[in-house]
């Protein structure tokens, strides 16, 4: 009998104060945070090179390709248009409804599927988190960059759209990326939320849905969001400036200003922005660290 197998059998502990014993740990344990971000940046290029890979790859089985990406928000935006522009009147009062409403649907649809996809990140991957070490915030991270691709392309439609529809091109246009780098920002820590609850709770994809749909609703996408609710509903203000706090509105609000010369939402809505954005990656990388080591088990 060998020595560890004789100290196995007469340790009074635990295995784990056996394996602390002679050194031993887990295979995958939890890094130190600042460790851990050290790691993320080291898998900078893993994490680019498959956000790109899955873009490639998304639209390869289709004849028009990646024009998908332009095509369909067009789709929905038209079908939007019509229901909420027209038929219900959703574009009384605003000036400019076409590129109010394209603004909405872009900037929406960015946080919307960034959210979705982090949702299914890790449990869509744990045949790749069992085969392989690394950071498992790359995975959601690698969705949010592979939707921020997409969102270059709308962007550029849009901003065709937006002069098409009679307005100027403006140095307040430079802000543009100042706005998307705070999105981007709010979605990376919206996303490892949802990551590491997509994980543990089976039934949240079946959820989401819904949730996105309120969320559609309440952010202000087809309608001005004070003129329906405190003119038109007749509710009180403060309900009108809950809205305008949720943080898919106050992007949507914000770009809306660069891009439309008539819109003038609430100053409100900037610090909004910023205050989300630093909350969300903060929290949201925090919370997702803390179950590092129990990603791809079970």
């Amino acid at each position: 009998m060998s020595h560890v197998e004789e100290t196995a059998e007469s340790a009074p502990g635990s295995l784990a104060e056996l394996a602390r014993r002679y050194g031993l740990r887990p295979a995958i344990a939890r890094p130190p945070f600042p460790v851990y971000l050290r790691q993320l940046w080291q898998r900078r290029h893993f994490i680019l090179t498959y956000a790109i890979s899955r873009n490639v790859s998304k639209y390869s089985g289709s004849a028009l390709g990646q024009l998908w990406q332009v095509i369909t928000p067009l789709l929905n935006a038209a079908i939007y248009y019509v229901m909420f522009g027209l038929i219900l009147g959703g574009r009384a009062g605003v000036e400019n409804y076409p590129a109010f409403l394209l603004t909405g649907m872009f900037v929406f649809t960015y946080t919307q599927r960034t959210a979705t996809a982090g949702a299914k990140s890790i449990s869509g991957n744990l045949s790749l988190i069992r085969a392989l070490h690394f950071p498992r915030a790359s995975l959601p991270l690698a969705y949010t960059i592979q939707e921020l691709q997409q969102l270059a392309v709308s962007m550029s439609v849009l901003l065709v759209i937006v002069v098409i529809t009679g307005e100027p091109s403006t140095w307040f246009w430079l802000m543009i990326p100042v706005v998307l780098v705070l999105q981007t920002l709010f979605n990376i820590g919206a996303g490892l939320v949802l990551a590491r609850l997509g994980s543990q709770v089976r039934d949240l994809n079946q959820l989401l849905p819904f949730i996105m749909r309120t969320w559609l609703y309440a952010s202000g996408v087809f309608f001005a969001i004070h003129d329906k609710v405190v003119n038109s509903a007749g509710l009180p203000e403060w309900v009108a400036t809950v809205m305008y706090l949720n943080p898919a509105a106050s992007y949507i609000e914000w770009m809306r200003d660069i891009l439309i010369g008539s819109h003038t939402p609430p100053p409100m809505v900037w610090a909004a922005c910023l205050a989300w954005a630093v909350l969300a990656l903060v929290i949201g990388s925090w919370y997702f660290w803390r179950a590092e080591d129990r990603y791809g088990r079970g």
